[in-house]
């Protein structure tokens, strides 16, 4: 019978830029064939397939190495963020780390990309992907239904500012609740804002 693949995103997880440690590159290496193709994507992420019979062994050794790893499709994607040239606190990196811990790998309607950036000068792009947090002084501002690619690119709104980031975290979750409640089958979010509307959605908060 023939083997089966599973396609996983793989990054080094979230930090100061977007780095992979030679131990991390030697275990992804213990999982992929000479001639396997390895996908860099703009999420920071590199999209490998593990056969099926050795994915949980190489969870674990992902994990022994620090590799973070999130499923392919219909999911929010790890947080994209900026590097964090001011430091770990200063740009909240601790609620950065929270954040993607709550909502990456959360099934949705259609692909969404959060993005989180620490400072005004808006590295992460936390502007133009679906969901998008800034950093402002100590507290944080969420914007929504952004579009980087295509004749409809947009920057998203701003839904809320000057979060406190437990406020932060609940409202994004509450807010990937109606998308997955009120979303059609394979629906954009940031179409998904325009259909249903920001008024709407803070109704239902």
């Amino acid at each position: 019978m023939k083997e089966k693949y599973i396609p996983i995103a793989v990054n080094g997880g979230i930090g100061f830029g977007s780095w992979l440690k030679p131990k991390q590159l030697m275990v992804l290496g213990e999982y992929l064939e000479d001639d396997q193709e390895v996908e860099l994507t703009t999420l920071q992420q590199l999209i490998i397939k593990i056969p099926e019979t050795q994915l949980e062994e190489a969870k674990q050794r992902f994990d022994e190495v620090g590799l973070h790893y999130y499923k392919v499709g219909n999911f929010v994607k790890s947080l994209r963020t900026c590097n964090f040239c001011k430091g770990e606190e200063e740009e909240g990196m601790p609620v950065a780390k929270e954040l993607n811990k709550r909502i990456a790998g959360q099934e949705v309607p259609f692909t969404l990309r959060p993005a989180y950036t620490g400072c005004p000068v808006g590295c992460g792009e936390s502007l133009v992907n679906d969901i998008g947090v800034m950093k402002k002084k100590d507290l944080y501002q969420l914007y929504i239904g952004g579009q980087a690619k295509g004749y409809n690119a947009h920057v998203g709104k701003l839904f809320a500012d000057d979060l406190e980031p437990e406020d932060l975290y609940s409202l994004v979750d509450r807010i990937l609740e109606i998308y997955r409640e009120k979303g059609r089958k394979r629906e954009k979010f940031s179409k998904f804002v325009n259909r249903y509307g920001m008024e709407k959605i803070k109704e239902e908060l």
